[in-house]
């Protein structure tokens, strides 16, 4: 067996443990689902802040983040994220003492052209910003220090949003957030093909059920140690790919 057929059976078979009803909202919010943007936090600790930029992008449709962990630990504060965790896809970056670099270079080998917030004079105000055929990783730091300089010199360009009072800059989370909004939805206002693949349709879904499922790591003992499934069974499970 293939691993392609093998993945493809594993899937209908977890899918036999998770409900109708979640299935379908599932189905629902895959639909609504984008990698076109993600969001990049480079040494945010406070974990109030941390938590409440996880539940933005969930809430705005933003399957991916990306964590650099140079000098602090990323933390979540379960009463902030409320549950989002589970959805968003998080990646982290701490082998080293300074990770910037490595996730620039993914993020680069993943087709995306990288853009710092910075509140520098020079910076492109976010409502002049232009959604096109490329994706976007947007880049936060934190509020004390903002992002390093490697993060700066090393981006694709520079957004800040405009501000009209005496305090300096946003809150993280209120600065991702409101970024979250404007870029999401000039992206659903454009002609721009935003939505998964199908492909990443099945591996964001395989994801979802395993965080769901009660015990999946013994089913999934169950599964390979059948070898996979019979025909007779992998016909009644209608082995369909995500559409």
């Amino acid at each position: 067996m293939s691993e392609r057929d093998r993945d493809k059976q594993l899937f209908a078979f977890l899918g036999q443990y998770v409900t109708e009803n979640k299935k379908q909202k599932f189905e629902e919010v895959l639909k609504q689902r984008t990698r076109h943007l993600t969001i990049v936090l480079e040494d945010v600790f406070q974990p109030q802040n941390a938590s409440a930029v996880v539940r933005s992008c969930d809430c705005f449709g933003i399957q991916d983040l990306h964590v650099i962990e140079n000098q602090y630990k990323y933390n979540l504060n379960p009463r902030v994220v409320m549950g989002a965790a589970k959805w968003v896809n998080i990646k982290k970056y701490n082998s080293s003492d300074f990770n910037t670099p490595e996730c620039y270079r993914y993020l680069r080998q993943h087709g995306y052209k990288i853009y710092a917030t910075s509140p520098q004079e020079s910076s492109l105000e976010l409502d002049k910003f232009e959604v096109g055929e490329e994706k976007i990783a947007l880049v936060f730091g934190t509020e004390l220090t903002g992002l390093s300089d490697f993060a700066l010199e090393n981006a694709d360009g520079q957004i800040k949003i405009p501000m009209y009072g005496f305090t300096e800059s946003f809150n993280i989370s209120v600065s991702a957030s409101m970024s979250m909004y404007d870029l999401v939805h000039k992206l659903r206002k454009s002609s721009v093909n935003w939505s998964l693949t199908k492909e990443e349709k099945k591996e964001v879904l395989m994801g979802w059920y395993r965080k769901v499922i009660k015990g999946v790591d013994i089913i999934e003992q169950e599964f390979h140690s059948r070898g996979g499934l019979d025909k007779e069974t992998a016909a009644q499970l209608e082995l369909n790919m995500v559409e």
